[in-house]
């Protein structure tokens, strides 16, 4: 017979929503209190009622799935087993904000049929190094492999140890939360200035041990490798851990400059971040891809041009589902129209091959004002 526990233990750990047809998401990013919590310091009360004004809007602009930004520096908006609590919850890193925000986004996003995601950072360990750091974060724990670089933290994806960490992060939110995913953004190397100098990454001794145990490989490549090994580690931990659940990479949109033919960039992702995710799709380690397509229709970034390149079967064989993310907030900071949104929709629905269609908006925050009424234009 089963115990009351047992049966308590396996309807947490079914799937938030039953997943299918398009992908309709957005994402809500907590580091720097962008879109959750508002501030630091809110009461559990505020912070639980920006939670439900946040899952209202989504359900209004009939989005499907929100994927919220849980670990933005080695830090958690959860009750963590591994890591502290976010300072952007409550000013402090280390103190419990009184409430488990991720708990009560599932519980909350169930009832209006809206899937969970945990959107993680795997490699930023301090949006701001001047900030304080509470003795259990992972750069106290790998002193040794956590560097300054600029005004951030960041810790070392050469390193076994902090790769080891983070796949135990994922594998403890999969196994005590009713996510429908795991999450990782574009962050992997450090982008270059805003000037294009790459930054540099001080890993030589990492990179020396590696060669000392025989390796081979170019430092690029090595990195590279280095990136594809955590991305092959998470995507097998999910599928063991939580059959079903899905894990998805939002990498920076252009895979070269020159790719495809007519495209201009100021970023490589393949030399500069050294994320390769033609590999990952390739190879079967991700579910999906939502490459990040900030930018119109036309020009040297030309929204249609990547999308149609992404979904291609030279780039994706597989045809691993690509969700394009869609930069709602440029309304306002570009000033761009709504009907480039709406035109951005209509592209995505018509460019195939598309096994299963989807999109993911950047940010939560844009809809929630109703920016240029793109709500409308959304929901439609």
């Amino acid at each position: 017979m089963k115990t009351l526990a047992s049966v308590c233990l396996a309807m947490f750990l079914l799937p938030a929503v039953v997943q299918g047809g398009e992908f309709r998401g957005a994402w809500v990013a907590s580091v720097h209190n962008i879109n959750f919590p508002s501030r630091p310091g809110l009461s559990a009360a505020q912070q639980k009622s920006e939670i439900l004004r946040l899952l209202d809007v989504a359900k209004r602009c009939r989005l499907n799935a929100l994927l919220v930004q849980v670990r933005p520096e080695g830090d958690a908006l959860y009750a963590s087993r591994l890591e502290p609590w976010s300072r952007y919850l409550t000013g402090s890193q280390g103190k419990n904000p009184g409430y488990d925000p991720l708990a009560f986004f599932i519980s909350e996003g169930r009832r209006r049929g809206i899937e969970i995601h945990a959107w993680l950072n795997p490699y930023r360990a301090a949006a701001t190094r001047s900030k304080s750091r509470s003795g259990q974060h992972v750069s106290r724990r790998f002193p040794q492999y956590t560097y300054r670089v600029g005004s951030v933290l960041f810790m070392d994806p050469g390193a076994r140890e902090v790769q080891d960490h983070i796949v135990n992060v994922v594998r403890d939110i999969l196994t005590r939360y009713q996510v429908a995913g795991i999450h990782f953004d574009d962050y992997f190397y450090p982008y270059p200035t805003d000037g294009g100098h790459k930054q540099n990454f001080p890993d030589d001794a990492t990179y020396a041990a590696y060669r000392k145990r025989g390796g081979n490989l170019s430092k690029a490549d090595w990195r590279r490798d280095n990136v594809n090994t955590l991305i092959r580690r998470v995507g097998k931990t999910v599928r063991s851990a939580r059959p079903g659940a899905l894990f998805g990479v939002s990498p920076f949109g252009i895979f070269q400059p020159g790719v495809p033919a007519g495209t201009t960039a100021g970023v490589d992702l393949y030399n500069d971040l050294y994320a390769d995710p033609l590999t990952w799709m390739r190879e079967g380690w991700i579910d999906y891809l939502a490459p990040q397509l900030y930018w119109r229709d036309g020009g040297p970034q030309s929204f249609s041009l990547l999308l149609k390149w992404w979904r291609c079967r030279k780039a994706n064989p597989r045809g691993v589902p690509i969700w394009p993310g869609i930069a709602v907030d440029r309304l306002l900071s570009h000033k761009w129209p709504v009907k480039e949104i709406a035109r951005q929709l209509k592209i995505e629905e018509s460019t195939g091959p598309r096994k299963r269609g989807g999109v993911i908006f950047w940010n939560l925050q844009a809809l929630k004002n109703g920016s240029k009424g793109v709500d409308a234009v959304v929901a439609e």
